[in-house]
């Protein structure tokens, strides 16, 4: 591990403390990559790991948590979709198995979720995309607030993360905030502390880690990228909304683009309902994260991806990773 700075430790001590980790970075929750191996490397390396639930089960989440627990002894987080149909039984489970944070994403969390992680004397974490929005998750019960912005792969949201951080940092205080979306780089981590940030959230940086179990495929297509092959997926008609992905372009990609063509079309032509053109739609990436990530089909699949990818040049062990950043943020420390 490296040594950390006095005024490095004071930029990110809040964060450090609220994680339990020597330094205040998390690894975002990528489906199918954020799992045991991923999670307790960053763990174990100073970071702060943390499970991708995404469409699990009670007891697929339990198997994971305890896989994870075998292989680190250090604090980690779950990420629980708040649409889960299961929602209630996945807080049950992480209660049980004594998981020490819960990130709560995809919409606003139901109080009576909160309320039973809080009771459980569990540390809760959300995601804002407002300053209100960050404001009211507080009022909630929410223990810190993360705010991502659209250069993060993935699920996107319309406004950049140098906006959110101008926009939020300054008006939530009473709790630590953590800034995500784009970040590759030790110097943009202190920039976000300077403004007053608690720590980050980097997710496409450990993609290529060498404990990610993601396809060797699927590695070198971000090895191979660069910032403007991580591009949002495109809405046709408004009156089909999409809900923008940012991954890398590929021949899946152009045939989205074909199919909600032809689904427009068939609706138009009165061939379908709305409602059925509208899932036609939705249902075109149904497993292709999977198919790209474990499958390692990058022509077909999904290859969810940051604009960060440019700055992902190589596979390196996870501690090398953020050894990595924090040398650069200590870096640029010294030069002003």
């Amino acid at each position: 591990m490296v040594t950390v700075s006095k005024e490095l430790q004071h930029l990110w001590q809040r964060g450090c403390d609220f994680l339990g980790t020597p330094y205040a970075i998390m690894g975002g929750a990528m489906s199918w990559v954020s799992e045991r191996h991923l999670v307790s490397a960053l763990s174990n390396a100073g970071g702060f790991g943390i499970i991708a639930c995404g469409s699990m089960n009670p007891d697929l989440l339990r198997a994971e948590i305890k896989g994870t627990q075998a292989l680190t002894q250090k604090p980690f987080g779950v990420n629980l979709i708040t649409m889960h149909p299961q929602l209630d039984e996945l807080i049950d489970v992480c209660l049980a198995e004594k998981v020490t944070h819960i990130v709560l994403a995809g919409g606003l969390p139901p109080a009576t979720a909160i309320k039973k992680i809080k009771d459980g004397g569990v540390k809760i974490m959300c995601f804002t995309p407002t300053a209100a929005f960050g404001k009211k998750l507080v009022r909630m019960g929410a223990d810190a607030i993360v705010i991502e912005g659209m250069e993060a792969g993935g699920h996107i949201g319309p406004v950049s993360t140098s906006v959110l951080a101008q926009e939020i940092l300054p008006e939530i205080r009473d709790v630590p905030v953590f800034v995500a979306g784009g970040i590759g780089r030790g110097e943009a981590i202190l920039s976000y502390l300077e403004m007053g940030a608690s720590g980050v959230q980097l997710g496409t940086r450990f993609v290529c880690a060498t404990e990610s179990i993601a396809h060797p495929n699927f590695k070198k297509a971000f090895i191979r990228a660069n910032a403007r092959d991580a591009m949002p997926s495109i809405q046709l008609d408004a009156r089909f909304p999409v809900i923008p992905v940012r991954a890398l372009v590929n021949q899946g990609v152009r045939e989205f683009m074909e199919q909600q063509g032809k689904t427009i079309a068939r609706f138009d032509s009165g061939e379908v309902t709305k409602e059925e053109a509208q899932l036609e739609i939705e249902h075109f990436w149904a497993g292709a994260l999977r198919r790209a990530v474990i499958d390692g089909d990058v022509e077909n699949g999904s290859v969810m991806a940051g604009q960060s990818v440019g700055m992902v040049t190589r596979e390196q062990p996870v501690a090398e990773i953020l050894a990595e950043l924090v040398s650069q943020a200590e870096k640029a420390l010294e030069n002003r």
